[in-house]
Order: structure tokens, then sequence, then C-alpha cells
């Protein structure tokens, strides 16, 4: 296992911390938190490149106010057609037009609560890369698929079937069962995983697919971001609760220098 003093993230690649903020906050808490991180990182910029995905509602005025401050804006979904009688949905060229440059898609939360299936992400990816968005693609395994040792079939599998032809973007591994849970896979575990989403995609999309960046996104915080920032093909973190402290987040951030 390799020493938390060692950068072990993939040659060439700089880590991204990225803060998923869910259905959470007001918009004046918003732009409350993101003037925290911007401010915080301008004092002490961090070794890492820096992304918030507040709710759809605040993406715009938080887009606007981080223009040029080096912390980018992307939005947590969006939907697979460009336009249409979709209601309540978004899509990829909406979140753009209003200053997304990044998405998540194919979140666990998406994937359960909402029974998208690798085929939606799939059409989901493709549009937000139409549309000049850089998709952050969920893959990971439940509790059940662990213990059952299924783990890596299983990511190998929402790999192969989530990504289209000619993808260009970033992977992010979230065991579904330490999601909000205060639980960490082992730093073993989460080397393996990082290690078979690599072979994948180097695998199928060559030297691209080895510049990808991979984030690992399990109840990272500031206790576990060090010794998880330093494992093999980690190349940053996809956060949940931590990202809404400031603090917690930009701790995290620095860890990865």
């Amino acid at each position: 296992m390799p020493s938390t003093k060692e950068r072990l993230v993939t040659p060439g690649i700089r880590p991204l911390i990225a803060g998923n903020w869910k259905m959470h906050g007001t918009l004046r808490e918003a732009a409350a938190l993101a003037e925290a991180v911007r401010a915080g990182a301008a004092a002490s910029p961090p070794a890492a490149d820096l992304l918030v995905c507040p709710p759809f509602p605040h993406i715009h005025v938080l887009a606007v106010a981080l223009l040029g401050q080096g912390v980018a804006v992307g939005g947590q979904d969006c939907h697979a057609a460009a336009k249409g009688a979709h209601t309540g949905d978004v899509s990829a060229a909406m979140l753009r037009d209003i200053g997304a440059s990044h998405v998540i898609l194919g979140h666990s939360e998406r994937r359960a609560d909402h029974g998208e299936a690798d085929a939606d992400v799939r059409a989901k990816v493709a549009a937000a890369l139409a549309a000049g968005l850089v998709p952050v693609v969920c893959v990971g395994e439940t509790e059940a698929q662990r213990l059952g040792g299924e783990a890596e079939a299983v990511v190998r599998r929402q790999l192969a079937e989530s990504l289209p032809d000619g993808f260009a973007g970033i992977i992010a591994y979230e065991p579904v069962w330490a999601i909000g849970t205060g639980r960490t896979p082992t730093e073993g575990d989460i080397a393996a995983i990082h290690g078979t989403i690599r072979d994948s995609l180097a695998a199928r999309f060559g030297a691209a697919g080895q510049g990808m960046r991979i984030l690992y996104g399990g109840s990272m915080k500031p206790g576990n971001a060090k010794a998880i920032l330093a494992l093999a093909n980690v190349d940053g973190g996809l956060v949940g609760g931590a990202s809404l402290v400031a603090a917690d987040f930009l701790a995290i951030a620095a860890s990865a220098g």
C-alpha cells in the first residue's frame, strides 16, 4: 500500500475535487458557500482543480459569480434530448447556456430513485458531449453486489454500457453502500476498483483512457482524503456532504497536493 506521502495520481493528470451539493441550500446559502470556496482557494491555491455542482436553480448565479475565479460549476443531471415535451427536465444545452461546464451523470441516486439504466446514462452522456459539457459518469456497486464478489464485474459492465464510443470525460467510482453512511472501503478495495476502471478505459479508449480522471466518491472527508488521494489511479474526489462546508471541501482539496 502506498504511503500517504506519495502522490500517485496518474502522470500528467491534475487532480479534480468536485462537490455534489445535491438538493441542499437556498440561493443565498449557495452563494455564500460558493464565495467561501472561492475566497479560500484564492488565499491558498490547492494543487487541484475545483468544481461545484449546485441544484439547478442556483447554477447561473454561481456560474456568473465564479467566472474566472478558478472554480468551475456543473449540473447534477441532464436529459438525453436537446429539447422537447419533457416536463421538469433540463437539457445539456441549457446547462451549457447558463454557464455550466460539467454535469454529473449516472449517480447512484439517479439510478436507484429514478430507475436510470446504463442505456439511459449512455444517452445522457452523448447529449452532454454534444453540448460541450464534460460528463462526470458515476459507477459503483451496492453492498449486496460487493458481498457477492461482483463489485469489479458490475463496474466493468457499467463502464461498457454507460459510455458511448468516443467518450471524453471523467469517471467517478462511488461504492453505493458508502454514500452518506460515513463508511469507507479499505484503501486496498478502492485501489483495486480504480485499477479495474483504468484498465477498462485503457482497453477501450487507448491513450485517451489512460489520461482520463477517475474520482473517488464514497464518503470522502478531510480525515480520510489524504490517504485515499495518495492511491494509484485516484485522480480526485466527488464529494457529497463534506462539500457543503467550505472549510472541509478546501481541506480535501489541500490533501491532493
